[in-house]
């Protein structure tokens, strides 16, 4: 399925979200479906949706306050790519790079589950390491600096990250804290201390 695509434009399709709540009498009925919307970053290069957040764990679900909540982070427009005190669920589409360009070199303070739903993704580490994620592999950041490359020179890739926020990670006597590199369109997470 590879075919030439001069202007670097997304190739994956959208996709819908489905959520679920409970009637008045207890049964189980859909709340929502939504058509994904895509917001771009890196002149085109990088994709987010984010697909829902949670602010506090243990979820309160009751009277559907998480709904409640999640719609207000988004409408703030305060996301960062963590809520430190919950979770958020995030679609991320890749576009092909070029030969030897790199990806964000970045680390957040959370645990992560990435899933690549499309393509494959190149994971490398600040210490050199790369190892290449195909479709159905899952990679578990525990705050480590990691960036991300497609290496596919036409292809698009999908991925779908699971971010929880976590305690401050300290190794040896250093305590390490979300690093966003050089760039400036995404905004740094909240911290438990300005919530």
């Amino acid at each position: 399925m590879s075919s030439h695509n001069p202007h670097n434009t997304p190739t994956l399709p959208n996709f819908t979200r489905y959520i679920t709540t409970h009637g008045a009498d207890g049964t189980s009925i859909v709340h929502s479906a939504t058509e994904s919307a895509f917001r771009e970053y890196d002149s085109g290069s990088l994709r987010f949706n984010v697909a829902f957040t949670t602010s506090q764990f243990p979820v309160e679900m009751s009277g559907d306050a998480d709904l409640t909540t999640h719609e207000s982070l988004i409408a703030s427009g305060s996301l960062g790519l963590v809520s430190p005190s919950g979770t958020v669920c995030r679609v991320v589409d890749f576009a092909p790079l070029k030969s030897g360009t790199k990806g964000l070199m970045h680390r957040t303070q959370s645990l992560d589950y990435g899933i690549v739903l499309e393509g494959s993704i190149e994971m490398w580490l600040d210490s050199g390491e790369m190892k290449l994620l195909k479709k159905g592999d899952i990679a578990v950041q525990r705050g480590t600096m990691h960036e991300w490359r497609n290496p596919s020179e036409t292809e698009w890739t999908r991925m779908a990250f699971i971010l929880q926020g976590s305690r401050p990670l300290t190794v040896g006597d250093k305590v390490l804290q979300e690093e966003l590199g050089t760039q400036t369109e995404i905004q740094p997470s909240a911290t438990a201390s300005n919530l």
